[in-house]
């Protein structure tokens, strides 16, 4: 059967040389980044409505995380296995799955344990099962330039999709204040709405010609690449960790608490840092071409974390959001330049593996420090999470140039 011309909107989605089956995978990055860009802001103050204290909305963000380390663990020992688009298909099941075990349950305990099977995504990135599944299929589609332009463009659109998201987190406000739902069930809505998106994305698996954009060669565990993957997880831990103590779900507490700012306010602002945070990684493949992967990754890394830092200590509203603003022109840069990167080197049948290998380590540690968060919030000290995440990713940022400039990419 010949293959049918792509339409306009799959030409728009993808860049000159990418294979047109890797379009599918774009629309279901963006349709998911809806559902994690609002539930980071109304997952904490849902939490906090229904009986919560800050603490277990911590350890709930850390359940999270930790389960979808886990889970990506198994996809990369494991999933050479199976088929990729099977096991998309049963992580879009899931997320349905999740969605409504958050909208049925109230209790601490089964919200715990949903929050570790499930999908939800408390942060600012995709760090959920489907990440090393997309990006080993993503990674065949494209050589090159065109590969790192392939990946900037599924971070442009989940970034743009996440912003979308974050500015629908003032429904549940508008909602109850027009009387039609009271504040709980209004935000449990969301939820459901989340589990329907992964309905949606399941059907798109299913229907999609998902294994068209599958890598070239088959699927292997880590062979000739292994040591400087576990380098580069050992490395990318520390950035994960870090980030991990200001998640989006801890910074909209933190905006929450710190300015005391309304969930549609702080909708509004976690828009505008994900239509910056989208721009800049749409810049970073024309930076790369010019500085280099490493380069991009690093050294517009460093005076992000620098103005977190600021923003912590900032003595006003208007001071701080435009630091984190400057931040969020900036700090997601490294996203498309550090996938590209790994992708580059290692071999083609080791890029499954190797996605999850150096996502495996970045799930776990993001997944321990927003229990950390949610204590230091609890006893007081909420510039602490924002000073440690700064400082801690302006060292990483240093160590990895210094442990990988010597490498070279393959751009095959």
């Amino acid at each position: 059967m010949a293959a049918t011309p792509p339409g306009p909107i799959v030409r728009w989605l993808l860049p000159a040389g990418v294979d047109p089956a890797a379009a599918p995978l774009l629309v279901a990055r963006a349709l998911r980044a809806v559902g994690d860009g609002y539930m980071a802001v109304l997952l904490p103050a849902y939490l906090l409505a229904i009986g919560l204290d800050t603490l277990q909305v911590g350890i709930v963000s850390t359940a999270t995380m930790l389960g979808s380390a886990l889970a990506t663990l198994a996809v990369g020992a494991w999933g050479h296995r199976f088929a990729g688009q099977r096991l998309l298909r049963g992580a879009a099941l899931l997320m349905a799955a999740t969605g409504l075990g958050f909208a049925l349950s109230t209790a601490y305990a089964p919200l715990l344990l949903v929050a570790f099977v499930g999908t939800l995504n408390p942060s600012a990135g995709d760090v959920s099962v489907f990440l090393p599944l997309e990006h080993a299929r993503l990674a065949g589609a494209a050589r090159g330039s065109a590969r790192t332009a392939l990946f900037a463009r599924y971070s442009v659109l989940g970034a743009l999709c996440a912003a979308v998201g974050a500015l629908a987190a003032g429904l549940p406000d508008g909602l109850a204040g027009a009387g039609l739902f009271d504040r709980v069930n209004a935000l449990r809505g969301m939820f459901v709405l989340y589990g329907l998106i992964g309905l949606v994305v399941f059907t798109l698996y299913r229907r999609a010609p998902v294994a068209a954009a599958a890598p070239e060669a088959p699927a292997a565990p880590l062979g000739p690449s292994r040591a400087i993957v576990v380098r580069l997880a050992a490395l990318f831990s520390v950035d994960a960790f870090a980030g991990g103590l200001v998640v989006n779900a801890l910074l909209s507490l933190w905006l929450l608490q710190r300015f005391g700012l309304s969930l549609a306010q702080a909708g509004v602002y976690f828009f505008w840092a994900g239509l910056l945070s989208a721009a800049s990684q749409f810049a970073a493949p024309k930076v790369a071409e010019r500085i280099g992967l490493l380069n991009t990754m690093v050294f517009t890394h460093i005076p992000a974390n620098v103005c977190l830092i600021l923003a912590a200590l900032a003595p006003s509203l208007p001071l701080a959001l435009g630091l984190l603003f400057v931040r969020s022109a900036l700090s997601q840069m490294d996203v498309p330049t550090r996938t590209a990167f790994v992708m580059a080197v290692v071999t083609p049948a080791e890029r499954s593996a190797a996605a999850s290998f150096t996502a495996v380590p970045r799930s776990l540690a993001a997944a321990l420090s927003p229990t950390l968060s949610g204590a230091l919030f609890a006893a007081g000290w909420i510039a602490a999470p924002l000073v440690a995440c700064g400082a801690l990713k302006i060292g990483y940022d240093l160590v990895l140039w210094r442990a990988m400039r010597r490498y070279r990419v393959d751009e095959n």
